[in-house]
């Protein structure tokens, strides 16, 4: 019997075996789409990549770099482009990020259109002007719990040429049980006149695979790839504007920051009011920062915000939820313009409030990643 048994699991292991074989072998002939040619801006550039990747992936490994905060997962819709031949069928992950003029105009995610067959193709030239780097981790500190700052210098003789605001894609490496590459935005909070380093601050998310290298793996001294910078989220300044209201949460304390150390340093004369939320008292941080600022910059006023507030904390700040106490100190958005980072969800009800005291559009400005 203990014979049968064991013939018997060795003629169901030789045939799933096979069975594996013949699948990797099917799907290496069914998916060999060999060369595909991608042109470029009416020809202005050709390119010949190997078929099977992702259009962002294969943009990407011929040093043309397109916004993508998410990483190629559709969840950003940042990577879009107009793609006039060889995309196929809107995919149903591609729909929610497209408007209908969009469609129209035959703009797809990048992201989600396999390279199958040659394609043509449209990007922005300020996108080529997008740069690689190699740059040494030189600082790694503790923020919060769950947020850290890093400081990244580059090579001797290389810099980043950046607004204040705009953001980099950082590329991981291999890690733990995580075996491949992928990238991830986020935004620098460093001012633009540091060209030959740049700080970002990295929260950790539940099962984040980037920010859980960042937080479990990368090691002062270690060498990270980044590319950008990318965004349009930096100081417009319009005709008229003489105050700046600001409001974050979280990390997204990140680019407001760049944006007050850039103002604060040219000595631009707009009156900032920076609004900053925090759930409890370990998640609020930058106070001794922000206070630097306050006294090297008059027009400059940092509020911050404990919305769970708990019996016992040193916090002598403002009570309550961020967007409600941005409330009660704004009246209206006369000669006003707002610049906002949170999540989706800070960012919705932020941008319903300052309609509500009179905000227009055009003076409201995030990056929704």
């Amino acid at each position: 019997m203990m014979l049968k048994i064991l013939q018997a699991t060795i003629s169901i292991a030789l045939i799933s075996t096979v069975l594996a074989g013949i699948i990797s072998l099917a799907e290496k002939l069914l998916n060999n789409y060999g060369r595909c040619k991608i042109e470029i801006n009416d020809g202005a550039r050709v390119l010949e990549v190997e078929g099977g990747s992702s259009l962002l992936a294969a943009l990407s490994n011929q040093k043309i770099f397109i916004p993508s905060a998410c990483g190629g997962k559709a969840t950003c819709g940042l990577c879009k482009l107009r793609i006039t031949e060889g995309a196929g069928p809107l995919l149903p992950t591609e729909e929610p990020y497209l408007s209908a003029q969009e469609r129209a105009q035959d703009y797809r995610l990048s992201c989600q259109i396999k390279v199958k067959n040659d394609l043509r193709i449209y990007v922005a030239e300020e996108l080529f002007n997008i740069k690689e780097y190699i740059a040494k981790v030189e600082l790694i500190r503790d923020l919060t719990h769950d947020i850290k700052l890093l400081r990244l210098r580059l090579p001797e003789g290389e810099s980043i040429k950046f607004k204040a605001g705009q953001f980099v894609q950082f590329y991981t490496k291999p890690y733990g049980k995580v075996k491949e590459e992928v990238f991830r935005a986020y935004s620098i909070a460093s001012k633009p006149s540091d060209q030959n380093q740049i700080e970002l601050m990295i929260r950790k998310v539940p099962d984040g695979i980037a920010t859980g290298y960042v937080h479990t793996a990368l090691k002062e001294g270690d060498t990270v790839r980044l590319s950008g910078p990318y965004g349009d989220f930096y100081r417009r300044g319009g005709e008229g504007v003489k105050e700046l209201i600001m409001l974050a949460g979280g990390s997204g304390m990140a680019p407001i920051a760049s944006l007050i150390r850039d103002i604060t340093e040219q000595q631009l004369d707009y009156k900032i009011r920076y609004f900053f939320g925090a759930s409890t008292l370990r998640d609020m941080f930058y106070l001794e920062e922000m206070a630097a600022l306050e006294k090297e910059n008059p027009n400059f006023e940092f509020i911050p915000a404990l919305s769970r507030y708990q019996e016992g904390d040193d916090w002598d700040g403002r009570i309550g939820n961020v967007i409600e106490v941005m409330k009660q100190e704004v009246s209206d958005g006369e000669a006003k313009e707002a610049y906002l980072c949170g999540s989706p969800g800070m960012l919705n009800a932020t941008v319903k409030a300052l309609h509500e005291l009179g905000f227009k559009d055009q003076a409201i400005f995030y990056d929704k990643f």
